[in-house]
């Protein structure tokens, strides 16, 4: 646990210096080379057949596989887009970023850490066991015991208080008003014994003070909110701004939360592939089952891809690879020093 503890200390000093570091934010290439960047990645994998839509949840099983769409926001609050950036698909676990800012916001940092943790898990995205391993501790904000745990500590007088919160302020950071995709939502709730019975272990061992099923039922509906790859990426754009919404102007998380929020999507965002994606790329990021994957370049630009077929792990092939090479491209990675 200490070591743990130490390794996001580091990575959130690291993250919050880069932020204070208005040379870096400076580094971006000109917009001709951005547009140039997503163009390509748009068109190296528009043909690429490989993965399959999630279908544990029937309803996602029917979205188009062909869908595609790539965004790339700066922090200055520039579009960059290749591809569909109006079709809507659902948040899913990406929901878990915002839902976390939400609570930091709220009650501060140590509120998320406290309570849950912030720990990679080592097991999959809905284990039982790493609720029963530590009794519900030494957990994150990203897996789905701590997502709902997450949820619970919401403030709101009641659930719809609480559900309303949420909804607006996911709103805000996509700069426009969303709203759940009923199908979705329906088919989730139909399905989601599993969830129940994590909220349920979770209230169990002390996580969840209130209604561990009202959590878990408006957790299914943050992840059923609908969202296209222009929404995504002005929200992943907003924490690369150190919180503020670049196109609205807008302040949603303070600037020195932003850090520990990124340290989390860094060391659990890509479920079990978490720690292959950081090492290739250095981004922190967010992946759902819907298709979606948004990654943070601190101080530089939010990126989202939507694509339904996903990896074994659960993470969205194309999306994956395409903001891969478009960090690449343009110098997006955190850790990629130049020397003097």
């Amino acid at each position: 646990m200490k070591q743990t503890v130490q390794v996001i200390r580091i990575l959130c000093i690291g993250f919050a210096c880069l932020f204070a570091s208005q040379s870096y934010a400076a580094e971006l290439p000109d917009a001709k080379t951005i547009q140039a960047a997503v163009d390509k990645a748009y068109k190296d994998y528009k043909t690429l057949a490989e993965g399959a839509n999630a279908d544990y949840i029937p309803a996602l099983a029917k979205v188009d596989p062909n869908l595609y769409g790539i965004a790339l926001v700066t922090a200055d609050g520039k579009l960059y887009k290749a591809g569909d950036l109006a079709t809507e698909v659902s948040i899913q676990s990406i929901s878990k970023v915002f839902t976390m800012a939400k609570v930091i916001n709220e009650s501060g940092v140590n509120s998320i850490y406290d309570n849950m943790g912030v720990d990679a898990t080592g097991q999959v995205f809905n284990s039982i066991v790493a609720i029963e391993q530590n009794q519900g501790a030494e957990m994150n904000p990203l897996v789905n015991p701590g997502a709902i745990a997450t949820t619970s500590m919401v403030k709101g007088g009641d659930g719809k208080a609480v559900w309303d919160s949420i909804l607006n302020y996911y709103s805000d950071f996509a700069g426009r008003q969303l709203s759940v995709l009923d199908d979705i939502y329906q088919s989730e709730a139909a399905t989601n014994q599993r969830n129940q019975a994590l909220a349920m272990l979770m209230k169990a061992y002390g996580h969840i003070e209130g209604n561990a099923l009202e959590a878990t039922d408006i957790y299914t509906r943050q992840c059923s909110v609908g969202v296209n790859a222009k929404d995504l990426a002005v929200m992943a754009a907003t924490l690369a701004n150190g919180g503020k919404n670049p196109i609205s102007g807008k302040t949603l998380v303070k600037a020195e939360d932003v850090p520990e929020i990124l340290a989390v999507m860094a060391t659990a965002g890509l479920y079990d592939d978490a720690g292959k994606w950081l090492y290739k790329t250095g981004l922190p990021a967010k992946s759902g089952v819907g298709g979606g994957i948004i990654a943070v370049s601190p101080g530089k630009f939010g990126v989202a891809v939507i694509s339904p077929p996903l990896d074994p792990a659960g993470n969205s092939v194309r999306a994956q690879k395409a903001i891969a090479d478009i960090s690449n491209a343009l110098g997006g990675n955190p850790y990629q020093i130049i020397p003097h």
